[in-house]
């Protein structure tokens, strides 16, 4: 048996599984207690009772796993990080498993090359493969009967990996250092032949061999015409049998209609069965056969009152001195 580098003072934590034999088992442990001395430990672990075992971290210097001669033990993706974790950081893991020489996604058996990414996907550096080593016929009917895997293409391959000299998720402080500033670095020398080449006289603007483009050529007849205001409005302002303005209009509409409602508003006002009374002096006349107060009885000494000018109004008939119906109108000062 390898002693794989187990000294003295060590803790060693050994895996199993329920194809390992119990008598192998119990002779590898009493190997390593022998290594480890008493100051050292070595610890037993199902690895199925591995996850609920809830180590400390960095608890073990070397893990042996899948080491019992005529084991067939298999590492998923969380007893590899479980292993990780409780290994201190430099320890060391050894590993044991049966592997597929051919490719099949299907399988639960892993090719060697997976295995090791699964070992480096667990945080594990300086992965490695040891050896290879073909299958008794014991170890692949124990295949057969714990994994329920059964192929003609089967080794056992040995592993091994390191943890890094940090915890996971452990932080370190980076010592910066700022660089002084150093003198003024000189500038280095032009090449003549260079800058001749990408220096520009003045001189050169008034070589008749240049040829200058106008600006003004570029445009087209069209591109100097006024354009028409109708044009810039926006086309999707008002469109339809009825025009409308949208609700935050921009084009010039909503002032428009606007306009067009207070024209129709001035033209559609009631005017009376006289005529327009705006701005008209109210007549006055001595008779009122009716009875009807005339203006004339108002005090017609105040503007305000010889004078209307949109007031509510009332309108009476009455018959003037020359016997003809006329307008009389009074008024009712609001």
């Amino acid at each position: 048996m390898a002693d794989f580098g187990i000294s003295a003072g060590q803790f060693v934590a050994v895996i199993w599984d329920k194809s390992s034999p119990v008598e192998a088992l119990k002779d590898l442990v009493d190997k390593l207690q022998v290594l480890t001395g008493n100051e050292g430990r070595v610890s037993v672990e199902n690895i199925n009772q591995l996850l609920q075992s809830a180590h400390k971290e960095s608890s073990f210097d070397i893990i042996l796993s899948g080491l019992v001669p005529g084991s067939t033990t298999l590492h998923s993706a969380e007893i590899l990080a479980e292993i990780a974790r409780i290994l201190r950081p430099g320890g060391c893991l050894f590993l044991k498993e049966p592997v597929e020489t051919a490719v099949d996604n299907n399988s639960k058996v892993k090719t060697a090359s997976k295995l090791c990414s699964a070992l480096t996907l667990s945080g594990l550096v300086e992965v490695k493969e040891l050896q290879q080593e073909p299958l008794s016929p014991e170890e692949v009917q124990s295949v057969r009967e714990h994994l329920g895997h059964e192929s003609d293409s089967l080794l056992f391959v040995q592993i091994t990996g390191k943890k890094p000299n940090f915890e996971v998720g452990s932080s370190s402080q980076l010592k910066l250092s700022i660089a002084k500033k150093s003198s003024p670095s000189v500038k280095p020398a032009v090449d003549p032949a260079a800058a001749k080449l990408w220096t520009l006289s003045a001189n050169d603007m008034e070589d008749d061999s240049m040829d200058l483009i106008d600006s003004d050529e570029l445009l087209d007849p069209e591109d100097l015409k006024k354009p028409d205001p109708a044009s810039l409005r926006a086309t999707a302002c008002g469109e339809g049998k009825k025009r409308k303005a949208c609700k935050n209009c921009t084009c010039g509409l909503a002032e428009e209609l606007e306009r067009e409602k207070s024209r129709e508003q001035m033209s559609s006002q009631p005017k009376s069965a006289c005529g327009n009374v705006n701005n008209r002096i109210i007549p006055q006349h001595s008779q009122n056969p009716q009875g009807i107060r005339h203006p004339s009885t108002l005090n017609t000494d105040k503007p305000h009152l010889r004078y209307f000018r949109n007031r509510q109004m009332h309108e009476h008939m009455n018959i003037g001195s020359n016997g003809k119906k006329g307008c009389l109108l009074t008024v009712r000062v609001g």
